[in-house]
């Protein structure tokens, strides 16, 4: 039987040509192949999503687009499909499609978040662990981190500010696929080429991704048979908290219900958690405090089971966090410890206790929704566990039952209005 692990390792051939024309009417964007010079050799795509299917990177080279009035991202934008020989500092296994779709993604939520210094782990194009921090790159890795240290094993670490020697030690001390940053500080490529598979990529314009929140991009969606679907990109409305909207609706009777505003703290957090929510795959919920995620619920059909979901989530890691601070065990190595060990079985229960007085981490965190709750029922199941603070677009014709539930609960929680869906098939 042929060796399985032979087909990570291969390089697919691919033939697509060197250059791509897309016509709008009678605009044109023109797209150039990138390729690098690796090991000696002319290298594009390793693969695509998956080892068996041919892949091609382009960047955009000419043209600009300006349809309804609005100018789109240029050339001038390139981020990731720009990347030169240059800054891929380390090559690794050299990127496949789903290594740079994953950096992009970092950059598309960061491009929210550059009032400090941010940091995501993203895993299958998805964060599983996202902050940011008053206090640099590392502490706001740190925090990534423990979001979800099961998640984040072969994830893209993403960050918006030069690399630190704390950050660094982070990584050299785990599995990660690819570190993106916009520089890197002296002796952190020392520490984290040690990992000899590792990506590091150098892209000074992820320290300028303000620069990316006032235009779009031409999104495009290919389908099954072939078709098109053609979109203006999301822009993210919620640029400062004052553009919040106060959560208030009327039932069928005209009985009106406001719900209570957010403290300073909340908004902040709200802020954050929204950002982070331009690159989560709908339906989904982030829960989020002291400007970390807490809980990430992605890709759910129905918005309750996507809350409990994340809440299941959050206490499986938290006991992961704490057996794994306290005792360097995983969970999965405690739980097979306590199959045989009575005092690893008691230690299993007590950790077990500790993640459910403390919510699984979750208590006082705040919640947004990509989408409106059509029913009070997430909101019920997440305030079971403490949060403070809703934030969800509105748009519902139930807004004013879930404001209502908000209110009746003790302590009441804050809710605001979002005034976009951000949903991201």
């Amino acid at each position: 039987m042929a060796d399985l692990k032979n087909m990570y390792k291969t390089i697919v051939k691919e033939t697509y040509p060197d250059t791509m024309t897309i016509t709008l009417g009678d605009q044109t964007l023109v797209y150039r192949k990138r390729q690098w010079e690796i090991g000696g050799e002319m290298k594009g795509l390793r693969y695509g999503e998956n080892p068996d299917q041919p892949a091609a990177l382009y960047q955009l080279a000419e043209g600009s687009l300006t349809l309804g009035g609005i100018s789109w991202r240029g050339p001038q934008h390139s981020l990731v499909s720009a990347m030169s020989e240059a800054q891929m500092l380390q090559a690794g296994k050299h990127p496949g499609k789903t290594n740079l779709t994953d950096v992009d993604n970092g950059a598309n939520i960061l491009q929210y978040l550059t009032d400090k210094a941010a940091a995501l782990i993203i895993k299958h194009n998805n964060p599983c662990g996202a902050a940011w921090s008053d206090n640099g790159v590392g502490d706001a890795l740190n925090k990534a981190f423990w979001c979800d240290r099961i998640a984040a094993f072969g994830g893209a670490v993403v960050v918006n500010r030069p690399f630190t020697r704390e950050a660094a030690e982070i990584v050299a001390s785990s599995y990660f696929e690819v570190v993106a940053a916009p520089a890197f500080e002296e002796g952190t490529l020392d520490i984290i080429k040690s990992r000899k598979n590792l990506r590091i990529m150098e892209l000074p314009g992820l320290a300028e991704l303000d620069k990316l929140t006032s235009s779009a991009f031409l999104d495009i969606k290919c389908l099954a048979d072939g078709g098109l679907v053609v979109q203006k990109s999301f822009q993210n409305r919620i640029l400062s908290n004052s553009d919040f909207i106060p959560a208030q609706a009327s039932d069928k009777e005209g009985t009106i219900y406001t719900a209570r505003r957010p403290t300073a703290q909340e908004m902040d957090d709200l802020r954050f958690a929204w950002a982070v929510e331009a690159g989560v795959t709908s339906n989904s919920v982030i829960f989020a405090r002291n400007g970390a995620t807490t809980a990430i619920g992605t890709g759910e059909q129905d918005r309750v089971g996507c809350v409990e979901l994340a809440i299941y989530k959050a206490y499986h890691k938290y006991e992961d966090m704490i057996a794994f601070q306290e005792m360097g065990l995983t969970l999965y190595d405690l739980k097979e410890k306590a199959r045989s060990d009575a005092a690893m079985a008691e230690k299993l229960r007590e950790v077990e206790a500790r993640a459910r007085a403390d919510h699984g981490g979750l208590a006082g965190s705040v919640l947004i929704s990509d989408g409106f709750f059509p029913f009070r029922d997430g909101v019920d199941v997440a305030m079971a566990e403490g949060i403070t603070a809703i934030g969800q677009p509105g748009g519902s014709l139930r807004d004013w039952e879930v404001i209502k539930a908000v209110n009746e609960h003790s302590p009441q929680v804050a809710m605001v209005f979002t005034g976009q869906r951000s949903f991201k098939h």
